[in-house]
């Protein structure tokens, strides 16, 4: 009997484990494939990831290989590459109506600021996320369901380089560091926060810090180019001081 009873624990414990293993693979799953899913719906670009992995015991998790890409009508490959995305759950959050998200953070991220100095590829993406958030079709434009809230305590980019490309100078380019980025207390509150509201959050932050990072920048290569151009005739010259005098009307809009 008591051999028996052993056994029978023995066999308790292993299909825990088990369970635990498959309810982690398919949540893993379920994290990567709503990602790719609902992202390009939000955004109108490319939205991949490599892979998801998240611990339900200690709500641990990682986010390898996310890339977002930019909408139709601009040329660089992405807006967002991240290598690592970190971030820690509540574990007994997940399976609620309201996940609770202690801490988001990209270390070291690549974001690219494409501009024809008419706008630029963040800008546009920021006007996608804020068209899918707003008016009372939002939950039809991102799968016709209501969607899971989130509450976010501390969202932090650290390290990002930041890709200035402008077109209108021939792809002229420039990578420059981005100020950190700190947001906190986010979706606090019954109501919570949809994932679509906190990457309008996020984007808005990031458009303008990179709007502030890219004012010298593109203000230099609009000089680097207007050098190029001497003794290259009128009509050279004509096109990059059109070009250079657009610079500020660019970032007076932003």
């Amino acid at each position: 009997m008591k051999k028996l009873l052993i056994r029978l624990a023995i066999a308790f414990v292993i299909l825990v484990i088990l369970g635990i293993i498959a309810v982690g693979l398919f949540l893993d799953a379920g994290v990567k494939r709503g990602i790719e899913t609902v992202g390009p719906m939000l955004t109108k670009g490319e939205v991949k990831l490599d892979s998801v992995s998240l611990s339900i015991l200690s709500g641990a998790g990682k986010i390898k290989g996310l890339l977002v890409g930019n909408p139709s009508g601009f040329k660089s490959p992405s807006a967002i590459q991240v290598g690592t995305l970190s971030l820690a759950i509540q574990p007994g959050s997940v399976f609620s109506d309201k996940v609770i998200v202690k801490s988001i953070s990209l270390d070291s991220p690549e974001i690219t600021f494409e501009t024809d100095l008419k706008g630029n590829n963040l800008s546009k993406i920021l006007s996608n996320l804020q068209a899918a958030t707003g008016g009372s079709d939002a939950s039809a434009k991102t799968g016709g369901k209501s969607e899971r809230k989130l509450q976010v305590d501390d969202f932090l980019i650290s390290g990002a380089k930041l890709n200035v490309s402008v077109t209108a100078l021939g792809g002229k380019s420039a990578t420059v560091p981005l100020p950190e980025i700190h947001l906190t207390g986010l979706g606090q509150g019954p109501d919570g926060i949809t994932a679509a509201e906190l990457a309008k959050e996020v984007f808005q932050e990031i458009e303008k810090q990179a709007v502030k990072a890219s004012t010298t920048v593109v203000a230099n290569l609009g000089a680097d180019a207007a050098g190029l151009t001497k003794g290259l005739g009128q009509s050279a010259t004509g096109a990059v001081d059109k070009v250079t005098k657009g610079i500020g009307g660019l970032f007076k809009k932003n």
